[in-house]
């Protein structure tokens, strides 16, 4: 009998990183005589990794980065966020709920993320859901990231599912156009971190809350958690 599958996103989607990925953009941009993004813009920012999220604080703060630069700020970058990856991280408001629920109904979940693999896993096991997880798909681990399904049919192909039984959850464009790309049905939570509108991403199904994720799944997948809830 074929298994539910969920893909999650992580940054945004599982937990609030905003505050580490924030400090440690900051920190880096003054080790180069830039100036501090807000805390508030950086959440715009996010999405697509490190050296993106880089590019895009140099952009916000005077001239684009070299090449060089890059290069050695994502290296410094890996390294204060790695010593500082859960300083205010924490989940969202019933993501272990959910998981919990996911785990019970027997459901295949893994994390694709454009965070590099090592952290992601790293940031997992600080906030005690990496059990939930035997695979993650990092921005480092295939030779392509989020938006390109590769990124997606690995970790099903990983996880022993099938694509006709997964579903992807994220916060911004990256998360659903790989979805998109991918031939999947996808949900989006309202509260992530995303520079296009949320209504303006085209996700099949958009939560405010986690609450909410059941009627979701009830009515992306009603072959494995029915349609009972989907109207709540």
């Amino acid at each position: 009998m074929s298994r539910p599958v969920l893909l999650f996103d992580l940054d945004g989607t599982l937990a609030d990183t905003a505050a580490d990925l924030c400090e440690t953009l900051n920190v880096i941009l003054e080790m180069h005589g830039r100036a501090r993004v807000p805390n508030e813009r950086v959440r715009h920012l996010v999405g697509g990794g490190a050296r993106l999220l880089l590019e895009r604080g140099f952009g916000e703060t005077g001239e684009p980065a070299s090449a060089a630069m890059l290069d050695l700020g994502f290296e410094e970058f890996i390294d204060y966020y790695g010593r500082h990856i859960a300083d205010h991280t924490k989940l969202w408001p019933g993501v272990r709920d959910q998981l919990d629920m996911l785990a019970e109904r027997g459901a295949l979940m893994a994390v694709c993320t454009n965070k590099v693999e090592d952290l992601s896993r790293k940031l997992l096991g600080m906030l005690g859901i990496e059990h939930y997880f035997p695979v993650v798909i990092g921005g480092d681990t295939l030779p392509v990231k989020k938006p390109d399904p590769e990124h997606l049919f690995e970790a099903i192909r990983l996880l022993g599912g099938t694509r006709a039984d997964a579903v992807m959850v994220g916060d911004s464009e990256t998360d659903i156009d790989a979805a998109k790309n991918a031939g999947l049905p996808s949900i989006c939570v309202s509260f992530g971190y995303t520079r296009i509108p949320v209504p303006e991403l085209g996700a099949d199904v958009v939560i405010d809350h986690f609450d909410a994720f059941p009627a979701a799944l009830a009515r992306l997948l009603p072959q494995h958690f029915g349609q009972t809830d989907a109207a709540g």
